[in-house]
């Protein structure tokens, strides 16, 4: 693998030592979003995308950590008692780092440095992997003995609590537990989750729009906080109701006029794509790959209309995929507001769906895509080099 090999040369380089090498994946969730903070389920796929992380032991308890991507390099203590974030790159691993230090885990001081394919910013969950390859990586060359889906919850905790993104667990998760040709069904409450195998006639293709819009986390941080609304307003009337996980259709039906536009429809999309994800794997475990891009249409719709967080370059990349052969389904996927669509295409139909989608797009909004042919993969682990 030839990023793993320049980064082993270029920790040589840097640091003047010869590393360990571990990887975490991005994700591509196939159907089930904005639902993993509402105790919800999910239904993502690790892809052959991700994050490298080179490291070191050191003889103090310093780590110091350089980004290829960033050409810089960062130091800081571990034991410092009371660490600000510096609002970069560099808050995903601080963070974790002190996630498993209120955990009672003792790190051990190392040089790290980090490089993958994984585009920023796109919703494939770069921030996710980083977490991941850093808190396994330095607890692997520490000596401790960590359990996947705490280092996930760690891992979530950090970004909720340093980085200051309110994020659910799917990430993570996902970025630890992946197997190979598999999405994972996930409960986000419980976190048990099965496996739910992805027929090997298509691939998973991801398109991204090449576009960010600046409101994309304060928007995340908004919709969080309406369907927590929903939730003060329907406990009132039907008992038990912790998470919009726990309100069925027919009762929020019953109950709408209590919910104000547009906590209505925030409600809506986030009930109903609940009930989107277990009839989407039923199809995808049956083979029935057009139920199942039907549902990633009608999650898309859902995310547009009712969510609101969808804009018209993921609109359109949705639109043009529907148009071209061997597509089963096309929905946005990530947070919103640009970043990546997800599709579902025949194998055979992949080379000229790309070059349909990259052409037409191009001709509309001026910028040319990165398109990903990917398959699914498996979660964190150290490589060999």
């Amino acid at each position: 693998m030839a990023i793993a090999a320049d980064l082993v040369s270029r920790f040589k380089e840097v640091f003047g030592t010869p590393p360990r090498l571990f990887q975490a994946p991005g994700r591509v969730n196939l159907i089930g979003e904005h639902t993993d903070y509402n105790d919800g389920l999910v239904m993502p796929a690790a892809i052959d995308l991700s994050t490298l992380v080179a490291i070191a032991p050191r003889a103090d308890r310093r780590l110091r950590i350089h980004s290829t991507a960033f050409a810089q390099t960062v130091e800081f203590d571990l034991d410092e008692p009371s660490p600000s974030p510096r609002g970069d790159w560099t808050d995903y691993v601080r963070g974790v780092t002190l996630s498993l230090k209120n955990a009672g885990h003792t790190l051990i001081g190392a040089d790290l440095m980090m490089q993958g394919d994984l585009p920023m910013g796109s919703g494939l969950s770069a921030s996710a992997a980083l977490e991941v390859a850093s808190g396994y990586a330095l607890c692997a060359i520490s000596g401790v003995a960590i359990d996947l889906t705490d280092l996930a919850l760690y891992c979530q905790a950090a970004e909720n609590e340093f980085v200051g993104m309110r994020c659910g667990v799917m990430d993570q998760f996902i970025c630890c537990r992946a197997v190979a040709g598999y999405a994972l069904l996930l409960d986000c409450r419980s976190l048990e989750s099965r496996r739910v195998r992805i027929d090997p006639r298509v691939r998973l293709v991801i398109c991204n729009t090449m576009v960010r819009h600046e409101l994309a986390n304060s928007a995340y941080n908004e919709r969080r906080e309406e369907c927590e609304r929903a939730v003060v307003l329907l406990s009132s009337v039907i008992e038990g109701v912790k998470a919009l996980r726990d309100v069925t259709l027919g009762e929020l039906t019953r109950f709408a006029s209590l919910l104000p536009d547009p906590i209505l429809r925030r409600a809506r999309h986030v009930v109903t794509e609940n009930a989107r994800v277990l009839q989407a794997a039923m199809a995808l475990a049956a083979g029935d790959l057009g139920e199942f891009g039907a549902l990633m249409g009608e999650s898309h719709l859902s995310l547009r209309d009712d969510y609101e967080v969808s804009c018209p370059e993921l609109d359109l990349m949705v639109a043009l995929a529907r148009g071209a052969p061997g597509v089963y389904g096309a929905r946005m996927t990530g947070a919103g507001f640009g970043g990546c669509t997800v599709n579902l295409v025949e194998t055979r139909c992949v080379e000229s769906f790309r070059d349909v989608i990259a052409r037409s797009y191009r001709d509309a909004i001026g910028l040319t895509p990165q398109i990903f042919c990917c398959a699914p993969e498996g979660g964190v682990g150290e490589m060999e080099f």
